[in-house]
């Protein structure tokens, strides 16, 4: 495959699960400042646009609707889902020899119904929509493409993503510990709700739930399982030559953060949560940069901000 397809391929699924992702973060935060009076508007928003990678104003306070019109509908900020989703049409675009009718349509329509504005009224539906529009890309996807090296790419990307994007989530659960999400609320906004209580059949603890998001390999928007997905889709375009460790670099890093998870115990994650959760995310940006060099050396990067964080 050219590297040229199989890079836009691996953005393709980076942005749609990017937009998805930040969709129901967003959806979830966003809430809470409406649901508590309590909370310090302008030091959330600042939290929330940290943990997205977005770059907030010095000066002014800033407001729910500041941060929906950056990370929703402006167009201009690699952070937002507009801009993802965009970026996601124009991938398939440059990769519509490979990429089907099915996706094209999905992802053209998508983005051009794309709001420019939000009304206070319609946000929650807003992001519901995000979330379906996301899914049926995907779904289009998984039931329709050969288990060839463009699935590959595609769910390398998506699986890196989702791993970054589940720890930005678990990392505004330590923002704000007195008026932050509960755990719940964390876990309702994964999708995850339902599968945990028929994993630990019981009210949501802070161990059990991070345990569950962090280390379940069955569940799909798990950080573990989402890093083992990505390590088996990089051994399926690069199958293992060397006799001894690990040669590749993209492969070395993603085994080393999931065996820390893994190896470490949940008391001790929890503890340090932050820390842990920057880890993951610099290990996904530096697998981004490690996949980059070795199958598209010829592409210039394409610009990230939320990689930087």
């Amino acid at each position: 495959m050219l590297s040229r397809i199989a890079e836009s391929l691996f953005w393709i699924g980076r942005y749609i699960e990017r937009a998805d992702g930040t969709a129901r973060i967003l959806d979830v935060h966003l809430q809470l400042l409406l649901e508590d009076p309590w909370i310090d508007e302008d030091s959330a928003c600042r939290s929330l646009l940290s943990v997205m990678g977005s770059v907030a104003p010095e000066t002014g306070g800033l407001t729910r609707a500041d941060v929906l019109q950056q990370l929703a509908v402006d167009r201009t900020q690699p952070a937002s889902i507009a801009y993802s989703l965009s970026a996601a049409r124009e991938n398939a675009r440059r990769a519509r020899e490979i990429v089907s009718t099915e996706l094209w349509e999905c992802l053209n329509t998508t983005s051009a119904r794309m709001p420019r504005r939000l009304p206070s009224d319609k946000v929650h539906d807003f992001f519901g929509w995000v979330r379906e529009r996301s899914a049926l890309a995907v779904g289009v996807v998984d039931s329709a493409t050969s288990r060839d090296d463009a699935w590959q790419f595609f769910t390398l990307g998506r699986s890196i993503e989702r791993a970054d994007m589940t720890a930005r989530l678990l990392a505004t659960r330590s923002l704000t510990e007195a008026s932050g999400p509960s755990w719940t609320t964390i876990l309702r906004s994964c999708g995850a709700y339902e599968a945990y209580l028929r994993t630990y059949r019981g009210v949501p603890s802070a161990r059990n739930a991070a345990e569950f998001l962090l280390l379940d390999r069955l569940f799909p928007r798990s950080i573990v399982f989402a890093i083992a997905r990505a390590e088996e889709c990089i051994q399926a375009v690069e199958p293992r030559t060397d006799r001894m460790g690990v040669s590749g670099n993209a492969q070395r890093l993603l085994g080393q953060i999931r065996s820390e998870l893994e190896y470490t115990p949940v008391a001790d994650v929890l503890a340090d949560l932050p820390r842990y959760m920057d880890s993951v995310q610099r290990a996904t940006m530096e697998t981004s940069e490690a996949v980059r060099e070795r199958f598209f050396p010829t592409h210039a990067e394409p610009s990230w901000i939320g990689e930087n964080s």
